[in-house]
């Protein structure tokens, strides 16, 4: 494999476990794939999501970075218009700080949960139609510059944080050639729009001070185990729970009635959410991440693991580096 290979990490908490394995796990996880050639690990935001524990990415950013040495860490991302463009900044800021040269911050724009979960944000309804002037005003606070007179990010000021932005549309494609910032594509949840967005990024890029040519990260999913039998599991548990994610709340579904949401025309949506999926034993894996980096041209891939265990996702993790190889590429 010539182009990188990444990470995005949620720290899915299984059912009945403390959120403290979840952590634990995500420290296993980095200390694998900055041991194994992996480029970054980034953490997504989400909120009142009971599976997911990776809400607070700045504090669980700065517990991993002190537990590993040399993987580049990072949000991916913060949804900005949930915060204070100041706050965040002084957060990384802090980050780099302490961790200098291994800090990114890639940019969303969607609230990362449901309407109720938003106005315990404080976030409103106009919050989103910021995000560009948001973005700019961070930069700022990060350079040696600001937008708002008299303020300053400190920490923060002069760190640089590499910032890139997300997308699953071809607003988020726009506004990251246009500011001439890396562009990470959410293939692995909503491919429909990847070529369209992959055009459109390329074809509109600006040159800025960060970056002077397009620089592409795409998603996919990996399942990767020692046979095809138990990956297809693996991969059925996981198409399982977003049937179970979509329920309505106090609805509990079992395999079976997950299952045949699945097989009827109600659970197309999720299947097509999955599309970029690269399922089965290693070299079956192997092959279909190479073909996907063709296909997309992309500067860097980021592998979501959509194993059920933490054991399950390390072991998903190894054996994809093992096949392409990743720690003689580096």
């Amino acid at each position: 494999m010539s182009v990188p290979l990444s990470l995005v990490d949620l720290a899915p908490v299984r059912a009945g476990e403390p959120v403290a394995d979840s952590f634990a796990g995500s420290v296993a996880l980095a200390r694998l794939a900055e041991d194994a050639g992996y480029r970054r690990i980034w953490y997504a935001e989400h909120h009142n999501m009971a599976r997911i524990a990776s809400s607070a990415t700045s504090v669980l950013i700065a517990h991993i970075a002190a537990h590993t040495s040399t993987i580049r860490l990072g949000a991916g991302g913060v949804m900005l218009p949930n915060h204070s463009p100041l706050v965040i900044a002084e957060q990384f800021g802090t980050l780099a700080e302490l961790h200098p040269g291994r800090i990114d911050l890639a940019l969303g724009r969607a609230p990362g949960s449901d309407r109720n979960t938003m106005y315990a944000l404080r976030r409103d309804d106009t919050a989103a139609d910021r995000f560009p002037d948001d973005v700019l005003e961070l930069q700022a606070y990060l350079g040696d510059e600001t937008r708002v007179p008299g303020v300053y990010a400190y920490p923060g000021r002069g760190t640089r944080v590499p910032l890139h932005i997300l997308g699953s549309s071809l607003f988020g494609a726009q506004l990251a050639a246009v500011f001439g910032l890396p562009f990470a594509f959410a293939s692995h949840f909503a491919p429909a729009a990847l070529n369209a967005a992959i055009e459109t990024y390329r074809a509109n890029f600006r040159p800025s001070e960060q970056l002077d040519r397009p620089y592409l990260l795409a998603a996919l999913n990996v399942i990767a185990a020692d046979t095809a039998e138990d990956a297809a599991q693996q991969f059925q548990q996981a198409k399982r729970a977003r049937v179970r994610a979509f329920a309505r709340p106090g609805v509990r579904l079992t395999d079976e009635q997950a299952d045949a949401v699945l097989a009827a025309p109600e659970g197309l949506q999720i299947q097509q959410m999955v599309t970029y999926s690269a399922v089965g034993r290693p070299d079956d894996v192997r092959e279909f991440v190479a073909g996907f980096a063709e296909r997309t041209g992309a500067d860097e891939l980021i592998v979501a693991l959509q194993s059920p265990s933490i054991e399950q996702r390390l072991r998903s993790a190894e054996l994809l580096a093992l096949e392409t190889n990743l720690a003689a590429a580096r």
